[in-house]
């Protein structure tokens, strides 16, 4: 395997350290262990291109908005047209009703919309929804799961030992940062265990406003939901009157157009949207119950349904039809595929799983994790830094700490072709 020269990012991130926060506008454009990130120059298709002219096959997607690839020119054109006509006015445009007339129209449990511009603004808007409409004050998440950077989202989504989570009977909270406040309206609980949350809201159902949850656990070593637990999970909060909502910041738009709740068949009470939804441009939605959404809680902030979002979401949700949702899945199940044929071959052990557009692989199991906690003691960490580095030296982009992977409309079967070659090359030497 040939070895990549990036000694023009390894520069300018020294230069960029004199006066940008770590060298870098989030902490998760490098793994920790990481000399230093690749600052990419453009993009165009499935294909990245960094300062040093390297290329790169991309699995990333900008950590998922990129469904349609790089460069689609249709979101550009629809895009360039809205900036002619202006990018913000601090009003309310023609655009923002088709968009959310479309939306209304393909997610489930959307009877009505609001807007925000990330995840973790759309997830602390549906905290709020949740607590108004019901009166009640506790919010119930789950280990391992993320759902944005205030006080009350980055709470038990990582922690560095199994120690720090404390009994699995009785979960610590584990606060994600310096300066974080006490989540002290959080109740923390283990994942895909319908027993344990039986007995939590036996005992607690009276002060839980709402449940959130991600429908995969994508944002920690993957772990995927349990026959009947989503099930469960929904019969649960309509008997004890709390709000089901589902995290779809990385489900949303890549598993169906309905997202996960489609995909998987449970339609939750709200739901959350982000990343893939306007093709790399920031918008967020929140959809529900209409009883839910108009219950006291209006939505503020400047950018909310900022035409030019707007106009790349329309863009980006008029090019998902059914044709390249089966594109995107046969290409995954062909690079799956693969892949598990090639780990057979060369006797090494790993699980790896596609879902539409989105793949991931694990080391040192060869069935999926039903637990965050498993992650620790089951997952070859290791061995994906192996994988991970190669990748980078090799020309494709993975993520850089966990293996969650996404497909786009712009890959192709050539993209998969030369993935297997690399992969069959790194199983060979390891």
């Amino acid at each position: 395997m040939r070895k990549y020269n990036t000694a023009l990012s390894r520069e300018k991130f020294k230069e960029a350290q004199s006066s940008l926060v770590g060298g870098m506008a989030s902490a998760l454009h490098k793994a920790s262990w990481q000399e230093y990130p690749i600052f990419i120059k453009n993009g165009k298709g499935s294909r990245l291109y960094d300062l040093d002219g390297n290329e790169y096959i991309d699995y990333m997607g900008g950590f998922g908005p990129m469904i349609l690839g790089y460069s689609n020119q249709a979101l550009m054109d629809a895009v360039i047209d809205q900036i002619k006509a202006g990018t913000h006015f601090a009003s309310p445009s023609e655009s923002l009703i088709e968009l959310s007339n479309k939306l209304v129209e393909i997610i489930p449990c959307a009877e009505k919309v609001c807007y925000q511009s990330t995840g973790t603004e759309a997830n602390m808007h549906a905290i709020r929804l949740a607590r108004a409409y019901t009166g009640k004050n506790k919010i119930l998440k789950f280990e391992g799961h993320y759902h944005g950077w205030s006080d009350e989202e980055k709470v038990s989504n990582a922690a560095e030992s199994l120690t720090e989570l404390g009994p699995r009977s009785n979960p610590w909270k584990v606060l994600g940062a310096h300066g974080q406040r006490p989540a002290d309206d959080v109740i923390v609980a283990p994942w895909n265990d319908l027993e344990y949350l039986e007995d939590l809201f036996e005992r607690r159902g009276h002060e839980i406003a709402g449940v959130f949850t991600e429908q995969i656990m994508l944002n920690a070593e993957p772990v995927y939901p349990q026959k009947g637990f989503l099930e469960g999970l929904r019969k649960l909060t309509k008997q004890y009157k709390s709000v089901l909502i589902f995290d779809e910041v990385i489900t949303g738009f890549r598993l169906s157009l309905g997202g996960g709740q489609s995909y998987f068949g449970i339609t939750p009470d709200i739901s959350t949207f982000a990343k893939a939804m306007a093709g790399g441009y920031p918008i967020s939605v929140i959809a529900g119950k209409e009883e839910i959404m108009t219950e006291g809680e209006a939505p503020v902030g400047t950018f909310n349904g900022n035409p030019l979002s707007v106009a790349a979401a329309l863009a980006t949700i008029a090019q998902l039809n059914n044709d390249v949702y089966n594109r995107m899945s046969r290409l995954t199940n062909s690079l799956v595929s693969g892949i598990n044929q090639l780990a057979e071959k060369y006797e090494v052990e790993l699980f790896c799983r596609g879902d539409v557009s989105i793949w991931t692989l694990q080391f040192g199991i060869s069935k999926p994790l039903t637990d965050f906690r498993d992650g620790f003691s089951k997952v070859n960490k290791k061995m994906y830094q192996d994988l991970y580095r190669a990748s980078l030296e090799n020309g494709f982009i993975l993520h850089p700490n966990r293996g969650r992977f996404y497909m786009s409309a712009a890959h192709d079967e050539k993209d998969i072709e030369d993935t297997l070659l690399f992969f069959n090359d790194f199983f060979k030497k390891i």
